[in-house]
């Protein structure tokens, strides 16, 4: 035994203790588990330009990315701690206290943190981590080097029998302990998964029109005019879903200009006038042509209706506010302008998602959707609280990372189909996308083929101006290597800018293109 023994005598340890920390999670909230904590506060100080990275290149697998990351990097780390344990027993346990340490400082500061108690699942972990490396490092180093067993002999055989049958033991326990500790955390989010399944959604005071015929195209390759649930896009700094039930949510709303602070129920919001809208929601995150967009039924209430109600008056009508901070349970805060939220726009809390209760992933019990805004300034999720502030006064959780404090969504247009190095065969191809241009609607969009003229696209037919557009564009295709591009023109008669500009701070912009191949 050696190195390897080390190796071994660390990584499972560490394990253990990771394990351990799982199951002491499941008397705290799943939140508070040293691998979420790690990852949040990691998310929270990872540079704007990094996150942006990691959605682009791993879309919504970014957080299972970043988990992988974490336990590489703890297995790593375990490994050494493992090394040094072989020759200072005491020095190695003690490194485990110290990561143990970490995390607990992580669930400590984190926006939701519940103090103490959020703590303790890192350190309990952390000590039942540092106790198996000095029992298992003993298990290693317990003879002397005069009293070592000749190589090969019965006495190593034993050594080497006994360190792999308590390596294997603890290994085994942890399985079971980190299976446990996940059960039961699952388990604790029975209730809010039971109290949607009750959830039975009013029928609307203000249903959506229908749907104008012709608005969704029937052409292979292009998206659907409404996103199903299961595909709409998913951005978020959660690396656990929050469950909520609805018998326990509660909204507060205060702050400057609230004449009459209140807080809400569920039940409170489902005695009011329900609005149902088409609404096209946008990620800041999305690159030019990228999938961060997705456009869905929502049903709600209105909230400028609402905050009018509690005496909020915009600033453009002498309110002393101009911004709204709205916070997550996971204690994520979006500011939103107060204007934009009570200029008339169907700016919705809303429950309802395409017939449905909101997802969990989607916000469950309660979000907001704000038409024209993009998500990170208008979409909180899983919303507990709304304050009237101010711009000057407070800067919510994207903007001290650098992201803009006002961000309407801009003119934007992608081709669906055909696909980048795609192959068809010449003849007439069909050219079909989305354009999208909330607030102002799409006027116009065009299809430019190499360095040919700009020729008018096929609109769909348009619902309302909050929601994309489809296009289309029969495109009489010969063969050889070819460069489709598209631009959108919106309502007010502009024409997307050509001039390429990365998400952060304000949004991409430039054309979307496609090269392919014609056959």
């Amino acid at each position: 035994m050696g190195a390897l023994a080390g190796v071994v005598a660390g990584v499972v340890s560490g394990y253990a203790a990771i394990a351990v920390a799982e199951l002491v999670s499941t008397a705290v909230r799943p939140q508070a588990g040293p691998v979420v904590a790690v990852g949040g506060a990691a998310i929270d100080r990872t540079p704007a330009a990094v996150k942006d990275w990691a959605v682009r290149n791993f879309g919504t697998n970014d957080k299972f990315v970043l988990q992988l990351g974490i336990l590489a990097v703890l297995t790593l780390f375990a490994a050494a701690l493992g090394m040094t344990a072989l020759r200072f027993r005491r020095a190695g346990a003690a490194g485990v206290l110290v990561f143990g340490a970490v995390g607990a400082l992580a669930a400590a500061t984190r926006p939701d943190t519940r103090g103490f108690t959020d703590t303790l699942p890192s350190l309990v972990g952390a000590v039942a981590g540092a106790v198996l490396l000095y029992v298992l490092a003993g298990r290693v180093t317990w003879r002397r080097p005069s009293q070592a067993a000749p190589s090969g002999g019965p006495g190593a055989d034993r050594d080497r029998r006994g360190f792999v049958v308590a390596a294997s033991a603890v290994a085994l326990a942890a399985t079971g302990a980190g299976a446990l500790g996940r059960s039961l955390n699952g388990s604790n989010g029975r209730s809010a998964v039971a109290s949607r399944d009750r959830l039975v959604l009013p029928a609307p005071a203000s249903p959506a029109p229908a749907v104008p015929r012709g608005a969704g195209l029937r052409i292979p390759g292009a998206v659907p005019f409404l996103t199903p649930n299961t595909s709409f896009y998913r951005v978020d700094t959660a690396l656990v879903v929050p469950k909520v039930d609805v018998g326990s949510w509660r909204l507060r709303i205060h702050g400057k200009g609230v004449a009459r602070p209140v807080t809400l129920s569920f039940d409170d919001l489902l005695r009011r006038e329900l609005v149902e809208r088409d609404i096209t929601l946008t990620c800041v995150s999305n690159e030019v042509g990228g999938p961060y967009a997705g456009n869905a039924r929502w049903l709600g209430v209105r909230l400028a209706d609402l905050l009018a109600e509690q005496g909020v008056r915009p600033p453009s009508r002498g309110g002393p506010a101009d911004q709204l901070v709205a916070r997550s349970v996971d204690g994520m805060t979006i500011g939103t302008p107060v204007e934009d939220v009570m200029d008339g726009r169907d700016a919705l809390l809303a429950i309802g998602m395409n017939g449905e209760p909101l997802p969990f992933e989607h916000g469950f019990p309660v979000r907001m959707v704000v038409p024209g805004l993009y998500g990170f300034v208008s979409a909180c999720k899983w919303i507990k609280e709304i304050e009237l502030t101010t711009f000057d006064s407070y800067d919510p959780y994207w903007v001290k990372r650098g992201w803009a404090r006002r961000a309407p969504v801009k003119t934007a247009s992608r081709i669906d189909t055909p696909k980048p190095f795609a192959r068809p065969r010449a003849g007439t191809v069909m050219v079909a996308g989305v354009a999208w241009a909330q607030r102002r609607g799409i006027r116009k969009v065009e299809i430019r083929v190499d360095d040919g003229p700009w020729q008018r696209a096929r609109l769909a037919a348009e619902d309302t101006r909050d929601t994309w557009r489809q296009w289309s564009f029969p495109w009489q295709a010969t063969k050889g290597g070819h460069t489709l591009t598209v631009r959108a023109t919106d309502g007010t008669g502009a024409v997307q800018t050509a001039k390429r500009a990365r998400p952060i701070p304000d949004g991409s912009s430039g054309w979307h293109s496609v090269v392919v191949t014609v056959d």
